[in-house]
């Protein structure tokens, strides 16, 4: 049963992400997202000027002078929507969660594939795979594809990039654009993750948070794993302890982005606390350079 709050932010996302699909993104995505290729569209005869490598041999053969294939831009493609709901993206220190933010990003990306004539599907996971929504069209598909964000009810279940990557790659055959969206608080998951970058499109959107970064001044903290429900205490005036732990997230900080650019995939950091607008324009310009 869908209650009348949650209908309320499906819809107030609709508004929010649509201006921005319409007002910022316009054209961005069908200039940087092309189709997978060139397919057959028809024979016709051979004609001066034309490249000798489309004739159709069998068919010019069989009528006794040259025809040659005509090919159009496959332009359909299909967006996959892998998104992580682990206890951790339940964290939010400033004004909204990175569930929050995950489904406001789902919904443009949606809505641009929508207004592209594309496909969407959607993953979501845990350590498990939670849901798997068929890729379709339609403004009321990519609505659903929002409201099982926001309505998924976490119960501080871990993450396994592993997993989710391996189902996917066994489920969709066809090349598709994946968005992976996560805080990537995982690890294990390098050799499929290279894998599925030869045979994708694959973008891995981080979901960050400031406070997961900073610890704050406080004496001794009592913090809690999402994903675990562990409880454990910071002293939070050991400079050295702190030094320790700033060094050891900057060096995991650091092999992500090194296994991103080495496996070729495309990555973009979104920031709770700060406007994802930018970071979306600039991964957008930064693609349509390559074209």
């Amino acid at each position: 049963m869908l209650t009348k709050e949650l209908l309320k932010q499906v819809k107030q996302i609709e508004i929010l992400t649509k201006g921005m699909v319409n007002d910022v993104f316009s054209g961005e995505y069908h200039s940087v997202f092309k189709g997978r290729g060139m397919e057959f569209s028809e024979v016709r005869e051979y004609q001066p000027g034309d490249d000798i490598r489309t004739i159709d041999w069998n068919v010019t053969a069989r009528l006794g002078h040259p025809f040659v294939k005509i090919f159009e831009e496959e332009r359909e493609l299909t967006v996959m929507l892998l998104i992580d709901m682990s206890g951790s993206l339940d964290f939010g220190s400033i004004e909204k969660t990175k569930r929050q933010i995950a489904a406001e990003l789902s919904a443009i990306l949606a809505f641009s594939a929508l207004k592209n004539n594309d496909k969407v599907g959607l993953i979501l996971f845990t350590d498990r795979i939670e849901k798997f929504v068929a890729p379709k069209k339609g403004r009321s598909h990519a609505l659903r594809i929002v409201r099982d964000i926001l309505s998924f009810d976490i119960t501080e279940r871990k993450t396994d990039i592993k997993s989710v990557l391996e189902y996917f790659n066994h489920t969709i055959k066809k090349k598709a654009i994946v968005f992976l969206l996560s805080d990537f608080m995982d690890k294990g998951y390098e050799k499929i993750i290279r894998i599925i970058g030869k045979k994708h499109d694959l973008i891995a959107v981080r979901l960050r948070d400031e406070r997961e970064f900073l610890i704050p001044e406080g004496g001794l903290l009592k913090l809690k794993d999402n994903e675990t429900g562990e409880i454990r205490y910071l002293d939070s005036s050991n400079p050295g302890l702190k030094e320790y732990l700033r060094k050891k997230l900057q060096a995991i900080d650091t092999d992500q982005k090194r296994l991103f650019v080495s496996s070729r995939i495309d990555s973009i950091d979104i920031n709770t606390g700060h406007s994802y607008i930018k970071p979306l324009v600039d991964f957008f310009k930064l693609r349509e350079k390559r074209w």
